[in-house]
């Protein structure tokens, strides 16, 4: 047991990166109705934009700054481009061309870059000693860079005229554009936010993995998991199922078994669905008939 402060503590940094993914594929799909599979992808997409601009020589920070603007913009023209056109009511025909973008995307990541798996360096360096327990600063930075984040994220949500406008159009689209709420701002909005948490996602990642064109395909996996198990309409629960499903892989693969961690994890998300289907923190819906 003398190793469970090492297995939670990684558990916590693995989880944060699920969480942010959780929170971009929930904020997306409250303001259009649209599950994006391709938001791991435009991380992905965005990291390696940060890699050719550092192998040009320029600064990291600038780097870190171009992946998460590069997966924010691809958000962008895809709802502009691809999901608007469609219209109101095409969630199912949107999920499929999201799913398309997604192949389509890591082939063209392949074609620019290459499949050759790369080194990502860390943000930051070195190592620090914790209650005798060694931890790399980059897994510090990535837990703290996460929540920071999600800190801003719920403040501009709750208190800036914007976000109470997205929220007001993901609670009741037509009373959002009776008001005057520009539904179409508020889209683009949401999936550059959305996008570019999956942008900075990637880019916590990738130092801690290789880079290649399928980075962000198992933690997307699980971020879905993590979305499903706090709730999809809940950005509390996106962020809180993501941490969970971090330390609760971790532990199962330390305690359980590597080989049987997925099933030992959504085994678990499966018997929480049944007790309570819309997630733990979903809201509750009272009808009166």
């Amino acid at each position: 047991m003398n190793e469970l402060p090492a297995v939670l503590v990684s558990g916590v940094v693995s989880g944060a990166t699920y969480a942010l993914l959780g929170l971009g594929i929930v904020i997306i799909f409250r303001s259009t109705d649209v599950v994006n599979f391709a938001i791991g992808d435009f991380g992905t997409f965005g990291v390696y934009v940060a890699f050719a601009l550092l192998t040009r020589g320029l600064p990291l920070l600038i780097a870190a700054i171009a992946a998460v603007g590069v997966a924010g913009l691809l958000g962008v023209a895809t709802e502009r481009a691809v999901v608007r056109p469609l219209g109101p009511g095409k969630t199912f025909a949107a999920l499929v061309l999201t799913l398309a973008l997604s192949l389509i995307l890591v082939s063209l990541a392949g074609q620019l870059f290459g499949h050759q798996p790369e080194p990502f360096p860390a943000l930051v360096p070195g190592h620090v000693a914790i209650l005798g327990l060694v931890v790399a600063w980059q897994k510090i930075a990535t837990a703290a860079l996460a929540v920071v984040a999600m800190a801003v994220i719920a403040f501009f949500m709750r208190f800036t005229r914007l976000g109470v406008a997205m929220r007001a159009a993901a609670e009741d689209h037509y009373a959002a554009r009776v008001v005057g709420i520009n539904r179409g701002l508020v889209a683009a909005i949401a999936w550059f936010i959305g996008c570019a948490l999956a942008g900075l996602a990637a880019l916590l990642l990738a130092p801690d993995a290789t880079l290649t064109v399928t980075l962000m395909v198992a933690p997307l996996f699980r971020a879905f998991a993590g979305v499903f198990l706090g709730g999809l309409e809940s950005m509390i629960g996106a962020a809180v199922g993501g941490f969970a499903i971090g330390v609760l892989d971790d532990l199962a693969g330390r305690y359980v078994s590597a080989s049987f961690r997925d099933t030992f994890v959504f085994a678990i998300i499966v018997l929480v669905l049944f007790l309570r289907p819309a997630g733990l923190l979903a809201a509750q819906h009272r009808q009166r008939v």
